[in-house]
This record gives C-alpha cells, sequence and structure tokens, in this order.
C-alpha cells in the first residue's frame, strides 16, 4: 500500500472534473486531482522515491517499488516553457513524500488562461487498484489516495 499525498493545497476533487480528456477520463492512469489555491507556493513530493522526470510544469517520483506518481501543475502549461515555475530539485534527486519540488503561482497559470487544476495520477495503475480518495479541503503533504 502506497500512501499517495497532496502536492500542493487546495481542494482535492475527482479527475472528472479537470479539463483535459487525457486526465480526466484517466488514460494515464486513476488518481484524484487538485484545484489549488491560487497563492504562490511549493508542490511537493506525494511519495519518497526519485524524481525520474522533472519539467517545471510536471514531475513524475518513482519509489523504490517502482510505482510512478505523475503530478501535473495545471493544464497546458507545457505551453508557459517554465515561465512562473522555478524547479527547487533535479531530475535523479531522491526525495521524501512532501519535500518542495516547484515553486510556481497558480493564480499567474489562471491569469494567463489556463487551468491551475493539478491532476495527482497513479502511473500503470489499475482502476480499482486506487481508493480512499480525498474530497474537500487538504494541505501541501496531506494523504490524497491509497494506491494498493
Amino acid at each position: 500500500m502506497t500512501t499517495v499525498l497532496a502536492p500542493v493545497a487546495g481542494t482535492a476533487v475527482g479527475l472528472a472534473a479537470v479539463p483535459d480528456p487525457v486526465f480526466s477520463q484517466a488514460m494515464v492512469g486513476p488518481g484524484s486531482a487538485i484545484d489549488p489555491e491560487r497563492a504562490p507556493g511549493q508542490a511537493v513530493a506525494p511519495i519518497s522515491g526519485t524524481i525520474v522526470k522533472l519539467h517545471a510544469h510536471a514531475y513524475i517520483v518513482e519509489g523504490d517499488d517502482g510505482r510512478g506518481v505523475l503530478v501535473h501543475l495545471g493544464i497546458d502549461t507545457v505551453q508557459l516553457k517554465g515561465e512562473g515555475f522555478r524547479l527547487l530539485a533535479a531530475e535523479g534527486d531522491r526525495v521524501r513524500a512532501g519535500q518542495p519540488v516547484v515553486f510556481w503561482n497558480p493564480a499567474a497559470v489562471e491569469e494567463g488562461g489556463r487551468s491551475p487544476i493539478c491532476p495527482v495520477v497513479a502511473l500503470d495503475a489499475a482502476d480499482g487498484d486506487v481508493n480512499g480518495q480525498v474530497r474537500g479541503g487538504v494541505g501541501a503533504g496531506d494523504d490524497l489516495f491509497e494506491w494498493s
């Protein structure tokens, strides 16, 4: 069992609320999403492990058991080419759950006409493997869902 933490503070919602079919239809895997607080802040590692992919707008942390969790900071934020994001870690770094990975400003993402919602996806997991999804207010580092 892997406990996946909320990478940002905000309101936890279902993936169906994400305005992107790749996420809302769980094409990359099941999980949850967070409508973030609009204040600038840190996005943290959802699990302990190694950062296997790191872009300004998205990152994957792979646990020692080989399970990868994707955090995507906003929708269509790849188009920002890193503007408004600051990396606080590097690809290949070992991180502990809750450790800061990226600093960003959800309000600036929204002001640019993009959704700041943050999908948190259990990569390659089966639908029934993710349960206990929290709904409502969460802080960065709070439990978000369980991956069995």
